[in-house]
C-alpha cells in the first residue's frame, strides 16, 4: 500500500469515527411532520387518540382499514338482499385522505344502511360535496390561536384553544334543511362552521375540518382531550373501522432508499460506502487492457420471449393486468365487428349490442355489468379472471 493511499484510508477512518461521535452526541430532533399516524408518538401523530378509542367506545371493536373503503366494504355487501353483513362507524383523520369518488359512493351506500361516517379532513371528494350539499373554502387568513366550540350547550365547557397546525378552511355552503351545525371555529373574532352532521338514508355523516385537534400535541394540552371525547360522543357505540392506509404510505415514503435513509446509522453507512466507491474509482482509474468481448451470433428468440412472458404472468399472478387486457380486446372486438361506441357501457349500449349480436339481452347485461365491476375493482383475484374469461368465451361461441 502506497503512502498516499495510507493517508486517504486514515482520513476515511477519522471521518467515520467523527461522524459516529457527532451522531451519538446530538439529540434527536422533534418531528413536526403531520402524519396523523396512529402508531406515531410524534406531536402530529394520533397514537393517544387511537389508543383511547377503546375507552370512548367500550362496547366496540376497532378494526384498521389498510385498503380503500370501496375494497373493504364491498366485501361485506350482499348482492342477494342488497344489505351489508357488518355495521359500525367508518373513521378517518387526515388532512388529505385521498378518497376517490368510487370509495365516496361506497361510504354513501354504507351510511344509507344505518351506519355512521366520521371524516376529519380539509378535502372531500366531489361525490360527497354534491350528494351531501356542502362546500368548503379557505379564503380568509388568521394569526395566533383559534377557539373550537360546540353548538350544544351540554359541551360548553369542552371548548378548546388551538395555536399550532391550524388550517384556514371552513364550511362555506351547507344544506340548511338537512344539515345540523355541531361546532364552530373562531379566528380573529370571526366565527365559522367547522363541524356538521348530515343524515343520509338511515345513517349519518359527521364532517369535521380540523384533524389537528386529534393529534398527540393537542390531546396532551390542558383538558383538550375533552373536545375529542365530545366529538366522538355523536357516534354510535359500534364497531370502529379506522382508516390507516394513506398514513402507512406516508410513513414509508416513496424513495427506494427510504428505510436506509430514515435510520441515522444506516444513512451514514450508505454515505461512507459511496465515498469509498468514489475513492476506489479515483485510485483505480489507470489505463488497463480491456476485456475482449465474445460476440455470440444472433438467434431467433421469439419462442423464448413468448415463454418468458407467459411464465411471468403465471408466476406473478398479475390478474389485474390480464383482466385489463381481456376487457380491452373484447371492447375492441365490439367496436370492430358491431360498430358500437364502447365509451359508455350503459343500458342503451346493452340493448344495441344484444340487437346487433343476436345474443340474449340478460346474458349481455350480466357480461357488461361484470366488466364495469372489474374495471372499478383495484385488486382482482384468480376467480374474477376465470369468470370473466368464461363469460367472454360464451359470448364468442354461443
Amino acid at each position: 500500500m502506497s503512502r498516499t493511499l495510507k493517508i486517504y484510508v486514515g482520513i476515511l477512518i477519522l471521518l467515520f469515527v467523527g461522524i459516529i461521535a457527532i451522531e451519538f452526541s446530538t439529540p434527536a430532533p422533534v418531528n413536526w411532520q403531520k402524519t396523523y399516524n396512529e402508531t406515531h408518538k410524534t406531536p402530529y401523530g394520533t397514537f393517544i387518540f387511537y389508543n383511547e378509542l377503546t375507552n370512548l367506545f367500550p362496547d366496540s371493536e376497532v378494526h384498521e382499514i389498510k385498503v380503500t373503503p370501496y375494497e373493504y366494504f364491498d366485501e361485506y355487501y350482499s348482492w342477494e338482499d342488497s344489505t351489508y353483513t357488518t355495521t359500525g362507524t367508518y373513521v378517518v383523520i387526515d388532512e388529505y385522505p385521498h378518497l376517490d369518488n368510487t370509495s365516496a359512493q361506497e361510504l354513501l351506500d354504507f351510511a344509507s344502511h344505518g351506519n355512521d361516517i366520521f371524516i376529519s379532513s380539509n378535502y372531500f371528494p366531489d361525490r360527497l360535496l354534491d350528494s351531501l350539499g356542502f362546500n368548503t373554502k379557505n379564503e380568509y387568513t388568521f394569526k395566533g390561536k383559534a377557539q373550537f366550540s360546540f353548538t350544544n350547550p351540554v359541551f360548553e365547557r369542552d371548548s378548546i384553544s388551538v395555536e399550532k397546525g391550524l388550517n384556514n378552511i371552513y364550511f362555506s355552503e351547507i344544506d340548511t334543511l338537512n344539515t345540523t351545525v355541531l361546532g364552530h371555529q373562531k379566528f380573529d373574532d370571526v366565527t365559522y362552521t367547522n363541524f356538521i352532521e348530515v343524515p343520509w338514508g338511515s345513517g349519518y355523516f359527521y364532517l369535521h375540518l380540523q384533524p389537528v385537534a386529534f393529534t398527540n400535541y393537542h390531546m396532551l394540552k390542558k383538558d383538550n382531550h375533552k373536545y375529542a371525547s365530545s366529538v366522538m360522543s355523536y357516534l354510535m357505540d359500534d364497531t370502529i373501522f379506522f382508516d390507516s392506509r394513506n398514513k402507512s404510505v406516508k410513513e414509508l415514503g416513496s424513495s427506494p432508499m427510504r428505510f436506509v435513509l430514515s435510520q441515522p446509522a444506516l444513512r451514514w453507512a450508505w454515505y461512507l460506502a459511496l465515498i469509498t466507491i468514489v475513492l476506489f474509482m479515483i485510485f483505480n482509474a489507470k489505463r488497463r487492457q480491456r476485456i475482449v468481448e465474445i460476440k455470440e451470433p444472433l438467434k431467433n428468440t421469439t419462442v423464448d420471449f413468448t415463454k418468458t412472458i407467459g411464465n411471468l404472468y403465471y408466476e406473478t399472478k398479475d390478474h389485474n393486468n390480464l383482466i385489463e387486457k381481456k376487457i380491452t380486446y373484447f371492447l375492441e372486438y365490439i367496436r370492430r365487428v358491431y360498430y358500437l361506441d364502447t365509451q359508455i357501457l350503459d343500458e342503451k349500449f346493452v340493448k344495441n349490442l344484444s340487437l346487433k349480436s343476436g345474443k340474449d339481452k340478460d346474458d349481455v347485461k350480466k357480461l357488461i355489468n361484470q366488466i364495469v365491476h372489474l374495471k372499478a375493482k383495484t385488486h382482482c383475484n384468480e376467480g374474477d379472471l376465470l369468470r370473466l374469461n368464461k363469460a367472454i368465451e360464451d359470448f364468442y361461441t354461443t
